[in-house]
């Protein structure tokens, strides 16, 4: 993998799901359908992507954030995408930020209220906005939600308005 590639870390979530009618919710596909997508789209970057595992972020354990973390670390890539669901999202990158070795690279965290596969999705904006930000931005962690980017330290979902927001901003 080229170190100026673009590595996407999938770990199910909202963003990479299908509805179950009989569950009456939103279940994490058996393989993600992100790698299909993202190279569908013929951009000219150089994509590679590591299934960590396909969970609800509600059912993640310390294992998996500790592969996520793992994931990172052995990448060769400066740059890294992880998709997450959007209930730990925040969870995760307070947790990366305090276990992560190096910080040099640009992580990226994003996922998604409706599902990529859905019509009226904002699944394909946050990624492609996270894909914009990865380039742009410096070493760190990020979460990039709802057209903003936020830090592990400020970040939280607003259930109540289906979106993101800093916990130091009144919107």
């Amino acid at each position: 993998m080229p170190k100026d590639s673009i590595h996407f870390i999938l770990t199910g979530g909202t963003i990479d799901s299908y509805y179950d009618g009989t569950k009456d919710t939103v279940i994490p596909n058996k393989k993600s359908v992100i790698p299909e997508y993202i190279l569908g789209l013929k951009l000219y970057a150089d994509f590679h992507f590591t299934e960590v595992c396909m969970k609800d972020s509600r059912q993640l354990t310390k294992t998996d954030m500790k592969n996520v973390l793992f994931a990172i670390e052995k990448s060769p890539s400066k740059k890294i995408i992880i998709t997450h669901g959007t209930y730990t999202m925040p969870d995760t990158s307070r947790y990366l930020k305090q276990n992560l070795k190096r910080h040099d690279k640009t992580i990226i965290l994003t996922g998604s209220m409706i599902p990529l596969t859905f019509a009226n999705s904002d699944a394909p904006f946050n990624l492609g906005y996270s894909i914009a930000k990865v380039n742009e931005l410096g070493g760190g962690i990020y979460v990039c939600m709802n057209g903003r980017i936020f830090k592990p330290e400020e970040v939280m979902k607003l259930i109540s308005e289906g979106k993101f927001t800093s916990i130091f901003s009144e919107k």
